[in-house]
């Protein structure tokens, strides 16, 4: 099946930026959706972007809209975000995921939407995660 590799993360200082990636192993099923998801230490783990690998639609989190960027490359089978003006609310755990049902395309999208937890169980493919620190 779908295995996510991660590679990015680091340390830098607020108003940086900082490019992540996550590549898909080869699969028999497609990833008709991915998405970002973070966590910090005793917090849940939240939605931040997702995107319909097809048409590239995507959602954004209300705390990170308008400064990080999600896109996929298809023929890369690589998903990206680009995180521009970063703050030290940003510092924590980055999770991506990939799903290839319709219905679980939908529920992570609305998850992203409302701001709602996500567990780790509610999708099918996880990226070993990858550290974000955002110092002030």
């Amino acid at each position: 099946q779908v295995q996510l590799v991660q590679s990015g993360g680091g340390s830098v200082e607020a108003g940086g930026s900082m490019t992540l990636s996550c590549e898909a192993s080869a699969s028999t099923i497609p990833n008709y959706c991915m998405g970002w998801f973070r966590q910090a230490p005793g917090k849940e783990r939240e939605g931040v972007a997702s995107i319909y690998t097809a048409d590239g639609k995507a959602a954004y989190a209300d705390s990170v809209k308008g400064r990080f960027t999600i896109t996929h490359d298809n023929a890369k089978s690589t998903l990206y975000l680009q995180m521009n003006n970063l703050k030290p609310e940003d510092t924590a755990m980055y999770y991506c995921a990939a799903e290839s049902a319709f219905p679980e395309c939908i529920k992570m999208q609305t998850q992203v939407i409302l701001g709602a937890s996500a567990s780790a169980t509610d999708f099918s493919y996880w990226g070993q995660g990858t550290q974000v620190t955002v110092s002030s």
